[in-house]
Formats: C-alpha cells, structure tokens, sequence
C-alpha cells in the first residue's frame, strides 16, 4: 500500500448512534490517487469468517462518519458484511487541505480509494465489493459505477445530484445562462475576497435558529443536523458548512453524463415525500435510458418517507434494511 500520512483519530465511540455487539470496529486510513490521506471506520461481522462481501459507505454532503454513513455501515455489517464508511477529502478526520473543499473528480476518487482499500483487506473477497451514496454522495456513487469495473452493487440512498443542484438551483428553477453566470460571477469575487482576508469563508452549515417560516425540508435538516439526533462536532452542515467557493466546480460539471453505461447493479431508493425525489427518479430513468444493463437497475420508492427519513430511519423506520440486504446478497453474493 502506498504510505498514509498521520492523522489523529478519535479512538472513543463518538457516533450518533449506539454501537453494536455483533461487529468488531476499528479506525483505517487509505490514500486516494492524490496522495490524501482518508479517515475510516471499519466495521467487520463478529459472526463471520473467511473471505465476505464488502460495502463501502459515504454521505451525506457535508456529514461525516459518524453520523448516518457509519449508521448503514454498521446495520449492514451486523447483517454480515464488511463495511466501510469513511470521510471524504477535506472533511471529519480525513486529510486534505485547504479543508472544507469539495471536488466532483477527487470525490469520485475517494470511493475508488475505498474500494481500493476494501479489495486488498484480508477479510474481503475482492469480486464481491459493493458501495452505498447517501444525499449528495448518492450521486458520486454513480458516478463512481460508471467508472469503476470492479463495483458490483451501488445503492443510492435519498440522492442528491450536486452538480445539477449547484447549477440550476433547487427543481432546477435557476437553469438560465444568466443565472449560472451570476453564480460564476460571485464566485470569482469570493476568491479575490478569500485571499485578501487571508482564509477562506464559510458558507454556514443548516440554519440555526430555524425560522418559523422555513421550508419543510430545511426544517427536516436542522432536525437531524442541529439536535442530539445527528448533530456532531465535525460535521459541515451541524456547523460552519463548506466554503463559500467549496462546490464552485460543480456548476460546470455534470457527473451522470455515462449514467447510461453502468453495468453492474444498481438500487436508487428515495421517500416520495423527500423534496429531493426528483434527483433520483431522474438519474434512475437516465440510467436505464438507452442502457443494455437495465436489468439489473431498480428504483424504490418508499411512502410517506422525507429526505431525512433515509439518514437515520426516522420516526417511522423508514430506512428499508432487509430490502438493501437482498439486493447486495443477490449481487455480491
């Protein structure tokens, strides 16, 4: 492996959620192609032995491990595989500076990584691997797919197609040239900014106070982002949020172009109630558009859920266990 820099991890179980019996957990790290070092969590079945199919996990934009990616991870690995969810670049306690950038390419290159990771580990089986996007990270686990042989199985789990959104705005309603130049514009007049004042601002993370006037979504957010239920000291939107030129790249570059091409399996689930549910029934249906590997592709649609409902489950339950474990037992065996 290529050498890791040090990073100093918190070793205390610091998660939103309560830890699990059934699997033996550890701190990793692994580099990307960019030489970044990348903080994991690495979650193995106790009850397992050999060689098992892995998982690796990450969302959403803008959380870190230990909040919902560390949730699936660890379900996933009491139901017999091993899992990874890790912290992108920039982010939580992985390496990367300045911090709080984001990237469509060296994104996408953090899964790959991870799979990377997951491949070589002695108790993986290196045909069997598999990933999970939640939020924002559903969309780079496409991505992802489509340029990765080795992924077997992708869920997307209440995706988000970041760089449409940063584009055309919420249900694409800034999709003009004038408004996409106006953003370019402002971002360009932040970067000046930035380098005067010597640091990089923050765009803030989820609204706090919340106002009684806020949209049902963004209430949903400061929910789980700025209440015991999700709320965690490393994560951008429970705090400061990305940088203001954090996403700047995005506007110019879509990720779902080779959607189509993807190959192995694929499971988009989204609650019908989730004002994000538009980003997932249409990547499903550009995906399967034209594709000869439709076949195995597959689009959930679950009742009464919000976008938030997919984070943790919610009041209701509504994260469908048994229904992804199916899916990655039929595809990674």
């Amino acid at each position: 492996m290529i050498r890791t820099a040090q990073l100093t991890l918190v070793q205390d179980w610091d998660k939103t959620f309560l830890q699990s019996d059934l699997v033996n957990h550890s701190k990793v790290t692994f580099v990307n192609r960019y030489g970044i070092t990348l903080a994991a969590d690495l979650y193995i079945p106790k009850a397992g032995e050999g060689k098992l199919a892995a998982i690796a996990v990450c969302g959403p934009f803008g959380a870190v491990k230990e909040q919902c990616s560390g949730l699936y991870a660890q379900t996933l690995a009491e139901r017999g595989f091993v899992t990874l969810a890790f912290d992108p670049s920039f982010t939580g306690e992985s390496g990367g500076q300045p911090r709080y950038m984001a990237s469509p390419d060296i994104n996408t290159e953090d899964f790959m990584a991870a799979v990377d990771f997951l491949s070589l580990h002695e108790r993986v089986d290196a045909e069997r691997v598999g990933i999970c996007g939640i939020c924002g990270w559903g969309g780079m686990a496409l991505n992802t797919a489509a340029l990765d042989t080795r992924i077997k199985a992708t869920v997307v789990s209440t995706m988000y197609d970041m760089t449409r959104v940063n584009a055309n705005g919420y249900f694409d309603a800034e999709d003009s040239e004038e408004a996409r130049y106006a953003k370019r514009a402002a971002m360009c007049a932040q970067r000046l900014a930035d380098l005067e004042a010597g640091e990089y601002a923050l765009g803030g993370g989820v609204v706090d106070p919340l106002p009684a006037d806020a949209p049902k979504f963004v209430a949903d957010y400061y929910d789980y982002y700025k209440t015991e239920r999700g709320y965690h000291p490393r994560s951008l939107n429970s705090n400061g949020g990305w940088n203001v030129i954090g996403c700047e790249s995005f506007i110019n570059q879509p990720i779902l172009c080779y959607s189509n091409e993807i190959r192995s399996a694929v499971l988009v689930m989204h609650g019908d109630a989730a004002h994000s549910c538009y980003f997932g029934r249409d990547a499903y249906a550009n995906m399967v558009e034209g594709n000869a590997y439709a076949n195995n592709k597959e689009l959930l649609i679950i009742d009464g859920a919000s976008h938030t409902d997919l984070y943790d489950g919610g009041e209701s339950g509504a994260i469908p266990w048994d229904k992804l474990e199916e899916f990655y037992r039929t595809y990674l065996g």
